[in-house]
């Protein structure tokens, strides 16, 4: 993917920089992999706000995607590279040799003809899937099950990717994008090659609707409020938070704070990920 500014003829179009959508092959959706998507705004069963700075945005359906990869053996080819309103890489829509249809994560470099393959053992190339015991230590892989059998939960944003480093006994060692070492069992499925779109992260909206527009709703600095109203608020004039550390507007520390209870899969984790 290219990026490209505009002439700004408007002060939104000023300092924004866009995508142009040159991986994008097709517009035409497949009917039958979407679903409808319902706004919630943010609130739960009862209707109260558990999320905030939510609501509105332009209305899209959910493309039904294969995590699983579960077309064992059966090879598909690439029909077409398509945009998913839902996230920030691309899909890929695949038509496999039995006449079914999929959506895959599009990796970096898939190009429509290509063929992919799920499999226990198939050839390391961009797209193909199988378990980790089977991938080459030091190849980059994304789309990543925790669980065998669960479907894909890690790597799966923009530009992506994570490298194999070892199989011992039962578990694979993984280099995560953040710089995390962890082991998983041998017998989760990656895909092969990092994920496309990856000058995504150098997108600039330019202007606040492009925010409205993915659903999200201003946000209020704390030390702006009124002290009821947050543990920041209050003072004459602009003044500092006031205490040791910054607070959530119920009291919890915020930004920074670890929030990482102890879990059972910590033995798992070989080295936390990298400091910013």
């Amino acid at each position: 993917m290219s990026l490209i500014s505009k002439k700004p003829t408007t002060p939104g179009q000023r300092g924004a920089i866009f995508s142009n959508f040159d991986e994008i092959t097709s517009k035409e959706n497949k009917k039958s992999l979407m679903a409808p998507l319902k706004k919630h705004a943010g609130r739960n069963n009862k209707g109260k706000i558990t999320v905030r700075h939510r609501g509105g945005g332009h209305k899209r359906k959910f493309r039904i995607i294969d995590f699983k990869r579960i077309k064992t053996g059966i090879e598909g080819i690439v029909e077409s590279i398509q945009y998913d309103p839902n996230r920030s890489s691309n899909l890929a829509l695949i038509k496999y040799n039995d006449g079914e249809w999929a959506y895959i994560l599009s990796p970096e470099g898939l190009k429509i003809g290509e063929s992919v393959l799920s499999n226990e053992k198939t050839e390391v190339k961009i797209g193909n899937c199988m378990p980790l015991k089977n991938i080459p230590s030091g190849t980059e892989v994304h789309n990543i099950e925790l669980n065998a059998g669960q479907g894909a939960k890690l790597v799966r944003s923009a530009g992506n990717s994570a490298q194999v480093l070892a199989t011992e006994g039962e578990h694979t060692l993984i280099r995560l994008p953040s710089g995390e070492m962890r082991r998983i069992h041998k017998e989760c499925k990656a895909t092969i090659g990092s994920l496309g779109n990856q000058d995504h992260k150098n997108i600039k909206l330019g202007k606040a609707g492009k925010n409205r527009h993915r659903g999200k709703r201003p946000t209020v600095r704390g030390v702006a409020m009124a002290p009821n109203a947050h543990p920041h608020g209050g003072g004459e004039g602009k003044s500092p938070i006031g205490m040791p550390g910054p607070k959530t507007p119920w009291g919890k520390p915020a930004l920074g704070a670890k929030t990482r209870k102890r879990k059972p899969s910590d033995k798992f984790i070989i080295r936390i990920k990298k400091r910013k």
